[in-house]
């Protein structure tokens, strides 16, 4: 083998090859060692830069520390993604569909009921909506802010729920976020709302041994689930003991005689859902394979040798590829095809469920009207309890069915046959007296319409929460501002109190 001096010798440009390939190599390997160098600085700077008090409230002060996830949980501020059925825009529900002003009458819902904008917007918009015109307890607090765990710290849990909602507003105003899920000290998931904990401990778990992947699920659960108000001390309580399932909860609210409220036309004693995500997406095949609430809705993210947790928490059809794709092999097309495929149906059971509904509480209110007894009237009146809440245990749960396409069309099954059944005994006792069928259906084609039929006067609601806004507000956001120093975010916008 000739050696390469004689080479070069015979072929001069073989020297310019050999020295210019050298000098590539030696560049490609000074890149790829200042990459590894600064990808294990930007690993050491993950580290706290400053303290964080054990119940500190305001997400800018963590941001501090950890600015790739404060800076991505600000993102939550956008409200321009709309997928079919929701997103972070804002949605007129009752405008939308208007025969659920009828199936809330009497319950502050049917004054209004809007897609949730998102965590950022938490406490604004449970200031501004007109259902919080009503006397309510501190308990309503409790998923809107990351005083609350603070508050509670201070004056006690029970204390906190039974204390009115109004006397709260100037310490609850800094919007959902890091302290809701973190410990300060280790960044470690924790729980901050003891309702999950208790409702646990009652099924006999402890959730101080949850593994972190169910953690990535349970710091969610800590709102998004189901809850009512317990006693007269309004204690939140999850109503887990008998099970997860809309039959298991509608078992338990029958075995404690808990109602929401009296229908305003049917008289039927009411359930409201509130937002049963957790229990909904327990039956799906996600959670059967492990996967997260985090996983698909705070997808992980890598910046230079960073990877964290995307904290801009949405809809996963916002960001597809990052979302689903990181176990689904199908084109994004098709996933999203799929998605509004079983949400279609789902949609189409539950306008079917809304409209057997409808009917049954006019209907009733028609036979009340002709004078039926109570007695005539019970066993329909709890078919209409019993349909209307396993309707709404899937209206109320966020994703429009797709956390368990399988179970939501199972209750919503129910739900339909349930309200049949109700307008079959209804037709029976509106027959008893004299009352000619079909019953006639009043115009529901605007939420307005709808609104006036069972009897709202929305000009005084609205009014009386113009006032709210324009002089209750204010004071409370001034006695927040003396309380907490207002501190920059990063990059120099306003923060919250």
């Amino acid at each position: 083998m000739k050696s390469i001096v004689k080479i070069v010798e015979r072929r001069p440009w073989f020297g310019w090859v050999l020295y210019l390939g050298t000098l590539a190599a030696v560049f490609a390997i000074g890149l790829l060692a200042a990459s590894i160098f600064e990808r294990r600085q930007e690993s050491f700077r993950v580290q706290q830069v400053s303290p964080i008090a054990e119940w500190e409230p305001r997400n800018e002060v963590w941001g501090r520390n950890f600015p790739r996830q404060f800076e991505s949980y600000r993102n939550t501020s956008q409200t321009n993604f709309a997928s079919k059925y929701a997103g972070s825009v804002t949605i007129d529900y009752l405008a939308r569909e208007p025969q659920m002003v009828v199936l809330w009458a009497g319950y502050p819902f049917s004054r209004d009921y809007k897609q949730g904008r998102g965590h950022y917007y938490a406490v604004k918009d449970i200031r501004d909506t007109l259902r919080t015109t009503a006397p309510l307890p501190g308990t309503c607090w409790t998923c809107k802010s990351t005083d609350v765990p603070r508050v509670m710290a201070e004056m006690g849990v029970a204390e906190f729920y039974k204390t009115k909602w109004q006397d709260l507003g100037s310490e609850i105003v800094n919007h959902i976020g890091c302290q809701d899920c973190h410990d300060p000290k280790t960044m470690n998931l924790r729980i901050t709302r003891p309702a999950l904990a208790e409702a646990m401990a009652r099924r006999g778990e402890d959730i101080n041994k949850a593994t972190h992947q169910e953690m990535r699920s349970l710091v969610c659960a800590q709102c998004h689930v189901e809850y009512y108000f317990k006693g007269e001390g309004k204690y939140l309580t999850l109503p887990w003991d008998k099970g997860f399932s809309a039959d298991e909860m509608e078992a338990y609210y029958d075995s404690v005689d808990f109602t929401d409220w009296t229908h305003a036309l049917s008289k039927a004693p009411m359930l409201k859902a509130q937002h049963p995500d957790y229990e909904l997406y327990k039956t799906g095949i996600h959670a059967q394979r492990g996967v997260s609430c985090a996983d698909c809705h705070m997808p992980y993210r890598s910046e230079g040798g960073i990877k964290f947790t995307d904290h801009h928490l949405s809809s996963p059809l916002r960001n597809i590829a990052g979302s689903c794709g990181v176990c689904h092999r199908e084109s994004e097309q098709d996933l999203l095809r799929d998605v509004i495929a079983r949400q279609d149906r789902v949609k189409e059971l539950m306008h079917l469920a809304q409209d057997e509904l409808c009917h049954a509480h006019i209907e009733a209110k028609e036979a009340w009207a002709a004078g039926a007894t109570q007695k005539e009237m019970e066993p329909i009146l709890k078919l209409i309890r019993h349909a209307q809440w396993r309707w709404d245990w899937v209206a109320a749960a966020n994703g429009a069915g797709f956390h368990s396409p399988l179970e939501a069309a199972r209750v919503l099954g129910t739900s339909i046959q349930k309200a049949g059944m109700a307008r079959r005994d209804l037709a029976l006792v509106l027959s008893t007296h004299n009352v000619p069928q079909p019953v006639a259906m009043p115009d529901l084609s605007t939420k307005e319409l709808a609104q006036a039929y069972v009897g709202l006067d929305m000009a005084a609601i609205e009014a009386q929460k113009l006032e709210f806004l324009e002089n209750v507000v204010p004071q409370w956001d001034a006695e927040a501002k003396a309380r907490e120093a207002k501190l920059p975010e990063p990059g120099g916008t306003k923060s919250n109190y």
